[in-house]
C-alpha cells in the first residue's frame, strides 16, 4: 500500500503583486511556514520562465534548489489557462482572449497554436523537474449545447469530441515521450466535466495511457455526481488530486444551475476545507485503498473565508486526513503457514479413495 503525499498548495489563487505572493521564493517561504511540503505551480511568467525551464536542466535545477532551501518541492505544473485555449467555442472568444498574450488576441488560430506550444513546453519542463503528472483543462467546443434545447443536430456532440481528441492527441503523445501524465480537471465549462464526457474523450484518443484525471470532488458534488463511486470507477486514471470543499443546498427557488447568482447566493458553493459537505475521510480512505501515489493539493476557493485563513487551515486539514498506510495486516500476529499437504488435510481433500 502507498501513503499519498501532502499537503501541497496550488498557488494560482495566491500569486499577486505584494509580498509574500509576489515571487516564487516568497510564496515558497510562506507556504512552508504554514506546513505545506509542495507547491502546484501554474505556468505563469511571474513565477518562472516556461521556455527556459523546458530547455535548460540547469535552470530546472536552480528552481528545485531555491524551493529546497524553503523546504518544499514542486508537486505538479499546471496549464489550466493554456489548456482552456486548446478548444474555445466562439461564444467565449472575447473572454478567453484575456488568457493569451496580446499578439494573438483576436486570432483564434494563432491563440490555439500558442496554447498548444505552451502545453507542449510544460511536458518538457515537467520532465526536467522530475515530475510525472501535469494538471490542465481540456477546453470546450460543445459546452454551449450542454442542455439539449433547442434539440442538438444529430452528430454535433460526436463531432465536437472527435475534434477535441484530434487536438489533444499530439500533445498526449508529447507527454508520453517525456514520461508525464496529463491530468484533466473535470470542470463545468470544459467538455470534460464528468465521467461520461471523459470516457467519450478516451474513446477519441484510443484510451491513451497518458490521459489521466485531476480528481476534484467539489466539481462532482455540485453536479450531484457520487464522488466516492467515481473513485471506484476511475481510480486507475486518477493522477492528481485537488482537495477542495463544496456545499449544495437547493431550495424552492434554485438548484443545480444557480439562477445566474453570484457565488455567495448560489445553491452550490465552494467552501474552505471543513466548511462544506465533502466527506474527505471517506475520500482519503478510498484513495489509500487504491494506492493513489500522488499529492493531496489544496485548491483554495471559498465565497466566505479569507484566503490566507483558508490556506493556513487547509495545510493542517490535509495533514490530518492523510492516512499513513499499514505495512502489515492487523491480524498477522496470528498467521500460520502450512504446506500443500497440510492445507489439503484442513480442507478434507486429497485423501479420498
Amino acid at each position: 500500500m502507498v501513503t499519498l503525499k501532502g499537503p501541497s498548495l496550488f498557488v494560482a489563487q495566491f500569486v499577486g503583486n505584494t509580498a509574500p505572493f509576489d515571487t516564487l521564493d516568497n510564496l515558497a517561504e510562506w507556504a512552508a511556514s504554514l506546513g505545506y511540503k509542495a507547491l502546484q505551480l501554474p505556468c505563469d511568467p511571474r513565477l518562472f520562465d516556461l521556455q527556459q525551464l523546458a530547455q535548460s536542466q540547469g535552470y530546472a535545477d536552480e528552481i528545485r534548489g531555491r524551493l529546497d532551501r524553503h523546504g518544499v518541492v514542486v508537486s505538479e505544473l499546471s496549464t489550466h489557462l493554456q489548456g482552456q485555449l486548446i478548444a474555445v467555442h466562439p461564444a467565449y472568444d472575447t473572454l478567453f482572449d484575456a488568457f493569451a498574450p496580446r499578439e494573438v488576441r483576436g486570432n483564434p488560430g494563432a491563440r490555439r497554436q500558442w496554447a498548444s506550444e505552451q502545453v507542449a513546453l510544460a511536458a518538457r519542463a515537467s520532465a526536467r523537474l522530475g515530475l510525472t503528472a501535469h494538471a490542465t483543462f481540456s477546453g470546450s467546443l460543445a459546452w454551449p449545447y450542454l442542455y439539449p434545447w433547442p434539440q442538438r443536430p444529430q452528430g454535433l456532440v460526436e463531432r465536437a469530441f472527435k475534434e477535441l481528441g484530434d487536438r489533444w492527441r499530439p500533445l498526449l503523445d508529447t507527454y508520453d515521450r517525456h514520461g508525464v501524465d496529463v491530468c484533466f480537471e473535470l470542470h463545468p465549462g470544459e467538455d470534460l466535466h464528468d465521467g461520461v464526457s471523459f470516457e467519450r474523450f478516451l474513446a477519441e484518443v484510443d484510451q491513451h495511457p497518458r490521459a489521466k484525471l485531476l480528481y476534484d470532488p467539489s466539481h462532482l458534488h455540485l453536479q450531484q455526481v457520487d464522488y466516492l463511486a467515481f473513485i471506484d470507477h476511475y481510480h486507475v486514471r486518477i493522477g492528481a488530486f485537488h482537495v477542495k470543499d463544496a456545499e449544495f443546498r437547493p431550495d424552492g427557488r434554485q438548484g443545480l444551475y444557480g439562477g445566474y447568482g453570484d457565488w455567495i447566493s448560489r445553491a452550490g458553493r465552494f467552501r474552505s476545507l471543513g466548511d462544506g459537505q465533502i466527506d474527505f475521510k471517506a475520500i482519503f480512505s478510498r484513495l489509500a485503498t487504491y494506492d493513489y501515489p500522488g499529492w493531496a493539493t489544496l485548491e483554495w476557493e471559498c465565497c466566505l473565508k479569507h484566503p490566507e485563513d483558508g490556506a493556513r487551515e487547509g495545510a493542517r486539514f490535509i495533514a490530518e486526513h492523510i492516512i499513513p498506510v499499514a505495512r502489515y495486516a492487523f491480524d498477522d500476529f496470528a498467521s500460520s503457514t502450512l504446506d500443500a499437504t497440510a492445507q489439503s488435510h484442513l480442507l478434507g481433500i486429497g485423501g479420498e479413495r
